[in-house]
């Protein structure tokens, strides 16, 4: 396909994807099924115009998956408001690290156990398929405010979160099958991998997105200045804050994730009796710009500026992202397993995993059942794929792995995405009934 033929059919998706846009929400289903299946189409199980091999182009397609999931955990950290003290942090907490360790573990038992696989095979399976995705169920998304609705928030919060806390055992799979240093008795990954990359992570965004975010609204009210260009903070601070990151050996998905939800809460800049005469003559001019320079409410200018560029950044991430899926479905190889896996890990795994990493979290039933039925696979599946396969994994695994995954995020984009409407109006229903927050 050349350059303006790539072109030409990207313009007409994009221009498409618009018209059709109000169409989809009132269907029930999600924008990633139509993503899923155009990608097909234009791929070698359809038409053949696109073709792409997870094989060959290995680090192309995790580059490509890592800046989406990027993308995407920024923006949910832009969207959760609550106070850091507020409990739902708990359950988004709990969720995004022993559910998504126990999780890893009963899927590498079954892997084991079921699929016959070896160990580090197993646990890098594990690894892959843990990590959950709400972006792409649409109607599951965080909503915006102090106090969101507690199983939107702790869905979110954990798939954000749980992109980054799956690297470790990643890493420790690919260490088991000797394509990655562990150290002496597990030492390095333990405390580098495990345990700096995990708090170094959290703590190197948050630093970030504190400091990044002051200095723009103290130059912005103090002296009229760093204006616009809104869409340059949001990525040079994801760029910024996973660059650091990664040049510490922490990670980078958690620092970005840190960096979003840091920058959303610098706090307005406290006005003098100076500033205040001279913003009311500022005011009387009309300047288009006089929101962006008000003490009062530059930091809330600015974060709806970059939360609103990221939303769309996002949209189209997923839209390529998904696509890619879909060209790819033709890589899968039959997998007799697959009939079996799949449904387990979605109706055993993801739900054993939540009972008893969630024990003690005052969730009513219903509650339950929404948070251990949308563990979602979506786009970090896809990275962690495909960052193995660049890291050297080969033969008979490698296309396992390519064949489970795909399968996985395909039936997960299907089914989520079609149970994501009248789950959630039932869900929504009861609350209502019942009076419940």
């Amino acid at each position: 396909m050349t350059v303006a033929h790539g072109s030409l059919l990207i313009g007409l998706l994009l221009i498409t994807m618009l018209l059709t846009g109000t169409l989809l929400a009132r269907l029930p289903v999600s924008a990633a099924m139509v993503y899923l299946g155009l990608g097909y189409l234009l791929g070698p199980g359809g038409m053949g115009i696109v073709e792409a091999d997870p094989f060959s182009q290995a680090n192309a397609l995790a580059l490509m998956s890592e800046v989406a999931v990027l993308i995407s955990i920024f923006a949910i950290g832009l969207k959760l408001n609550a106070p850091l003290r507020d409990r739902r942090w708990i359950a988004a907490f709990r969720l995004a690290f022993p559910v998504m360790a126990m999780t890893v573990g009963l899927i590498a038992c079954v892997g084991v156990l079921g699929l016959g696989l070896p160990l580090g095979a197993a646990v890098l399976l594990g690894g892959i398929l843990a990590p959950t995705d709400p972006v792409l169920a649409t109607g599951i998304q965080a909503e915006s405010g102090t106090s969101p609705d507690r199983v939107r928030f702790s869905l979110a919060g954990e798939g954000a979160l749980n992109d980054g806390s799956a690297f470790p055992f990643v890493l420790l799979g690919l260490g088991l099958l000797g394509l990655h240093p562990l150290g002496s008795l597990g030492w390095h990954w333990l405390v580098v991998d495990l345990l700096w990359s995990t708090v170094g992570g959290l703590l190197i965004g948050a630093v970030l997105g504190t400091l990044i975010g002051t200095l723009v609204v103290y130059m912005r009210t103090r002296y009229r200045n760093a204006l616009g260009l809104n869409e340059f903070l949001t990525l040079g601070l994801i760029a910024v804050s996973y660059g650091v990151a990664q040049s510490c050996l922490a990670s980078g998905f958690l620092a970005v994730f840190a960096a979003g939800l840091a920058i959303s809460r610098v706090k307005d800049l406290p006005i003098t009796s100076k500033l205040a005469h001279e913003l009311l003559n500022i005011s009387a001019s009309g300047a288009r710009d006089n929101w962006f320079t008000h003490p009062h409410h530059a930091s809330s200018a600015m974060n709806r500026a970059i939360r609103g560029f990221n939303e769309q950044l996002e949209k189209l991430a997923e839209l390529f992202i998904v696509l890619v899926v879909g060209i790819l479905l033709p890589s899968i190889a039959p997998f007799a397993a697959a009939w079996w896996f799949i449904p387990v890990l979605f109706l055993l795994v993801r739900p054993l995993a939540i009972v008893t990493g969630m024990a003690g979290e005052p969730f009513r039933r219903d509650q339950m059942i929404i948070i251990g039925w949308f563990g979602i696979r979506g786009i970090g599946s896809i990275f962690y794929l495909m960052y193995a396969l660049a890291q050297g994994v080969t033969g008979p695994l490698a296309q396992d792995l390519v064949s489970l995954t795909l399968l996985t995020v395909a039936t997960s984009i299907m089914v989520h995405g079609i149970s994501a409407f009248p789950l959630m109006t039932w869900y929504v229903a009861r609350k209502q009934r019942d009076g419940t927050p």
